[in-house]
């Protein structure tokens, strides 16, 4: 055989193997880890946030559960709820299981632990649905990204719903980060809408027995005069709203307002006809192409409509596909040049991560509490959607 057949025959080998070569790196898998309690006190959240990640990915591949001509591989881990495990199966999914990046952190305690863990590996987390300002405030860090609302979102549209002069407000609230920083939240949006927050209660996570807070709560606002309101933040189990039974606007005339919440929560809301507050998502409200298959699908699969955190799944897995699929690539530098400013669609319409908090603004719907004999649960009934360019929302990180 001549030198120049040899020298061609080696050429077109190491072409083929090239090739070859290629195509197994393509079709290495995206490795996803959602970290999320899938047991403990929020595991009904986790559980809604786990199914909605599965069929955000579904439509976001056109049913291909690829990217980039990879296949996609999640990778569920139960953080059960406590911080110094979700700490340790963030560290895993990164380290052990080489996850190009993760979603997750349903309780705020828990996200909070999981954020240096993003930083030391500099890879991204996406935190959804943990709610608490500090995630995209003073405990931030250029990795962490969030679909998921935060407490001024949730603060900033509920001031809206009720918040005026005149108006006098109390709060109650759930004794950790989701309550407190909750409340010091509301308590900027609402006193920024001319209303006044005169005392706030906080009671331990699974309270079940109000009488003692709701006491105290009547005696600081028992001379106040104009609309008087208790603002409830809540999340879990333990039922604040049975305060009702007690009567407090007939006796008192302070009235009851909170946010919305999953649909087994919103059952305990049948007293409370007329009641008003904003929402994060209840499937009736939004009205485009993605939340009607996301409706279709969901009641196709679960005999059930899609709850508050379907939602919340479904939008990281939109917000993973557009990012992937904008910087081309699962490298993390290239993610977060991607993803600061990206506008991404979900069911509840476009979100955009803020480049300065990674903070992804997105719409709220005021509600008023309607009641059916025939549905098992209050309904929300849309007031008005607030879009993100309707609301000023703070920027709290210090970086």
């Amino acid at each position: 055989m001549g030198a120049r057949k040899m020298v061609g025959m080696a050429v077109a080998i190491l072409m083929v193997l090239g090739v070859l070569t290629a195509k197994a790196v393509a079709a290495d898998p995206i490795k996803i880890a959602q970290v999320v309690g899938l047991t403990g006190f929020l595991e009904a959240y986790a559980k809604q946030s786990v199914n909605g990640f599965q069929l955000g990915l579904e439509y976001a591949t056109k049913g291909t559960m690829k990217v980039l001509d990879r296949p996609i591989q999640v990778i569920t881990k139960d953080t059960q709820a406590k911080p110094e495990v979700g700490k340790q199966m963030l560290a895993e999914a990164f380290k052990d299981d080489k996850a190009d990046l993760a979603v997750g952190g349903v309780s705020s305690p828990v996200a909070k632990a999981m954020l240096p863990v993003a930083e030391e590996f500099k890879k991204i987390l996406i935190v959804e649905p943990a709610v608490a300002d500090s995630i995209t405030g003073e405990d931030w860090n250029r990795y962490i990204f969030r679909t998921g609302r935060n407490s001024s979102q949730d603060a900033v549209s509920n001031a809206l719903a009720i918040a005026k002069p005149g108006v006098v407000i109390a709060t109650l609230a759930q004794d950790y980060a989701f309550g407190r920083d909750g409340v010091k939240a509301y308590k900027e949006a609402a006193e920024a809408k001319g209303a006044k927050v005169i005392h706030e209660e906080y009671a331990p996570i699974n309270t079940n027995d109000f009488t003692a807070p709701v006491q105290r709560i009547i005696q600081a606002m028992k001379d106040e005069k104009g609309d008087k309101y208790i603002f409830i933040i809540w999340a879990g189990k333990g039922n604040p709203f049975k305060i009702a039974e007690m009567k407090l606007d007939e006796k008192y005339g302070i009235k009851i307002s909170t946010g919305g919440n999953i649909l087994d929560a919103l059952a305990l809301y049948k007293p409370l006809e007329g009641m008003k507050g904003s929402i994060y998502y209840y499937y009736e409200i939004p009205k485009n192409e993605m939340n009607d298959w996301l409706v279709k699908e969901h009641m196709k699969r679960f005999d059930s409509p899609p709850d508050f955190f379907t939602c919340g799944g479904f939008a990281a897995a939109m917000a993973v596909v557009a990012a992937i699929e904008k910087a081309k690539s699962t490298d993390t530098e290239k993610l977060i040049a991607a993803m600061e400013g990206m506008h991404f669609q979900t069911p509840k319409g476009e979100m955009v991560f803020r480049p300065e908090d990674h903070q992804a603004l997105q719409s709220m719907y005021v509600f008023s509490i309607k009641v059916d004999p025939n549905v098992k649960w209050a309904i929300p009934t849309l007031v008005k959607e607030l879009t993100w360019k309707d609301m000023d929302i703070p920027i709290r990180n210090k970086r």
